[in-house]
């Protein structure tokens, strides 16, 4: 496994295409290069999961890890976008909001994803230039 203290992992569904479409968005805006990723199907997916002790029945689609601590839902993606360029960490103030009031919504998108946005039957292979994004 990568050294994780320079960097914050996200684990993610990679047969889904919304979360495919997140990873991507991610990366093109991960200027500092602080983000590395990996599909929650691949071996290095399961043995963080395992790890971590990360329930996937109740959490499926994106996961930070950051500093031996994992965050999952809307506090994930909260943390995450305080790492991007762009207007993008000013999203992070929700933070400031209870899991519940944010997850609401995060749940029902991630409950119904495969059927709005799709699934592929493999997961993503990444492109030469953007291997060293994932672990």
């Amino acid at each position: 496994m990568t050294n994780t203290k320079d960097h914050k992992i996200v684990l993610f569904d990679g047969v889904c295409n919304l979360c495919n479409g997140a990873v991507i968005f991610m990366i093109k805006r991960d200027k500092k290069d602080v983000l590395r990723f990996a599909a929650l199907q691949d071996p290095i997916g399961v043995e963080l999961v395992e790890k971590y002790g990360i329930d996937t029945s109740k959490v499926d689609s994106i996961i930070l890890i950051d500093n031996d601590r994992y965050y999952i839902k809307t506090t994930a993606a909260l943390r995450i976008s305080r790492l991007l360029s762009g207007i993008y960490p000013l999203f992070s103030i929700f933070l400031i909001l209870p899991a519940f009031t944010r997850d609401w919504t995060y749940n029902i998108i991630a409950k119904y994803r495969y059927r709005w946005f799709g699934k592929k039957d493999q997961c993503m292979i990444p492109t030469p230039e953007l291997r060293a994004k994932f672990l």
